[in-house]
C-alpha cells in the first residue's frame, strides 16, 4: 500500500513538473522556419509598430526585377505595374527572384506561414527595369520607372539597384517624384560590386534615403557601402524571402532598402496627409544612433525605428532634409558631425515591451522555484522507495 501511495506521489509530481515545464515555455516559438528566420522583425520592433500601423492604403513601387505575384506570400498583394524591359503593361513576373525578395520584405501577408513584410497590408507596384542578368544597360529605363510609378500613385518608391555613374535622366525623374510628395528610398551599395567606388547612384542623389546594412547583432555589415550620403541603416546580411517557387537567404543593401521603405510606407498610412519631407524627416530623426554621435558614414543617422517613428513626436520641417548640395560638396567633410536641421524628438516608453519581459522573468522564476521543490520531493520519494 505504502507503495502505491508513494507511485501515485511520484506520478503527480511528475505531472506538476510538466506543467510546469509547459509554464515557462516561450510563447514566441512558432513552427514555421521561414518566420522563425526573420531575425529583423524584433530588432525592429515590427509588432509594437503595428499597432500604430501596418501599411493599409499606401502603394509602394519596386522598381526591380519584377514581382512573382503567385507566391503564397505575395496573393494580393501585388497590382499589375509594368514591364519597361520587354515593354509588357504588367510586371507581375520575376525571372530573377530579387524584386519578389524586396516586395516580400515590404508587404509579405501576415497569414499562415512564410515571411511577413514590415508593412504587411501595403501594396507593391511592380515595375521591372532590370533584365535577366539583373541589370540595367542605361540609367533612362530606370528614370521611365520612376515617372510611371509617380503617375500610377506610388507613395513610397523603393530602388534596390544603383551603380557608379550619375544619369541626368533619373536626377530628373527624381525631382519629378519629389514634386509630387514621393518618398524614394535606395540602397546605398555593396562592395563586391562597387569596391572604393563610395555610394551607389542613385542612393547618393540629392533628397534620396540611401540606406546601408547591418548584421543581425546590430552591426555595420562589412560588405555594405560606407559614405557621407548614408541616412539610414537597416538589418542587410541573412535575411530571407520569397523567391519564385520557395525561398531563399538573401543578403546586400538591396534587402536593407525595403525596410526603410516598408517604414515609410507605414509612416504614410498612420498619417495620409504628411508631406514626403516629413516621412523622411521623421525616419532620420528616430532613428537609432549607432557609431560616432550624430551622422556618420556606416549608420548615417542610425538604425531605423519604425515603432519610434510611429510614436515619437517629431517637429514638422517645410523641406526635406535630404535634399541638400551635390553629394560631392564638402559635405563629405562633415561625416559624423550632429544633423543640423531643426528636430525635436520625444520617445514614447516601450511600456509594453518592458511589461513582456517583466512577465517572462515573474513565470521563469516561478518555473525554476517549482523545479527546484519537485526535484527535492522526487530525490526524497526515490531514496524511501529504494531497496536496502
Amino acid at each position: 500500500m505504502a507503495v502505491t501511495a508513494r507511485t501515485r506521489t511520484l506520478a503527480f509530481l511528475l505531472a506538476v513538473f510538466a506543467a510546469a515545464a509547459v509554464l515557462v515555455a516561450p510563447g514566441t516559438a512558432h513552427a514555421d522556419p521561414v518566420r522563425a528566420d526573420e531575425w529583423q522583425l524584433p530588432l525592429l520592433h515590427a509588432d509594437q509598430a503595428w499597432k500604430y500601423s501596418t501599411g493599409s492604403g499606401v502603394e509602394v513601387a519596386v522598381l526591380d526585377s519584377g514581382v512573382d505575384s503567385s507566391h503564397p506570400d505575395l496573393s494580393g498583394q501585388v497590382e499589375p505595374g509594368i514591364d519597361l524591359v520587354d515593354g509588357s503593361t504588367d510586371g507581375r513576373k520575376d525571372f530573377v527572384g530579387h524584386g519578389t525578395s524586396v516586395a516580400d520584405l515590404i508587404a509579405g501577408r501576415r497569414s499562415g506561414d512564410g515571411v511577413v513584410g514590415l508593412a504587411y497590408k501595403a501594396k507593391i507596384l511592380p515595375v521591372r527595369v532590370l533584365d535577366a542578368n539583373n541589370r540595367y544597360g542605361d540609367a533612362s529605363i530606370v528614370a521611365s520607372g520612376v515617372r510611371w510609378a509617380v503617375d500610377h500613385g506610388a507613395r513610397v518608391i523603393n530602388m534596390s539597384l544603383g551603380g557608379a555613374a550619375e544619369s541626368d535622366s533619373l536626377a530628373a525623374a527624381l525631382r519629378y517624384a519629389f514634386d509630387h510628395d514621393v518618398v524614394v528610398v535606395a540602397c546605398a551599395g555593396n562592395v563586391a560590386d562597387n569596391a572604393g567606388k563610395g555610394v551607389w547612384y542613385p542612393a547618393r542623389a540629392s533628397g534620396v534615403v540611401a540606406v546601408s546594412g547591418l548584421n543581425p547583432d546590430g552591426t555595420f555589415w562589412s560588405g555594405s557601402v560606407a559614405g557621407p550620403q548614408v541616412a539610414v541603416s537597416a538589418p542587410a546580411d541573412g535575411l530571407i524571402g520569397a523567391r519564385p517557387g520557395g525561398y531563399w537567404h538573401v543578403q546586400g543593401t538591396s534587402f536593407a532598402a525595403p525596410l526603410v521603405a516598408a517604414t515609410a510606407a507605414l509612416i504614410r498610412s498612420r498619417w495620409p496627409t504628411m508631406s514626403a519631407a516629413n516621412v523622411v524627416n521623421r525616419l532620420i530623426a528616430t532613428a537609432v544612433d549607432r557609431g560616432p554621435r550624430g551622422r556618420d558614414r556606416e549608420y548615417g543617422y542610425g538604425l531605423v525605428d519604425p515603432e519610434a517613428a510611429l510614436s515619437a513626436t517629431v517637429t514638422e520641417v517645410g523641406g526635406n532634409p535630404l535634399d541638400t548640395a551635390s553629394p560631392h560638396s564638402s559635405s563629405a567633410g562633415r561625416a559624423g558631425s550632429a544633423p543640423t536641421r531643426r528636430v525635436t524628438v520625444s520617445r514614447a516608453p516601450r511600456a509594453s515591451s518592458a511589461g513582456s519581459d517583466t512577465r517572462t522573468a515573474v513565470l521563469v522564476g516561478f518555473g525554476a522555484v517549482m523545479m527546484i521543490l519537485i526535484a527535492a520531493f522526487l530525490a526524497l520519494a526515490l531514496r524511501r522507495t529504494r531497496p536496502h
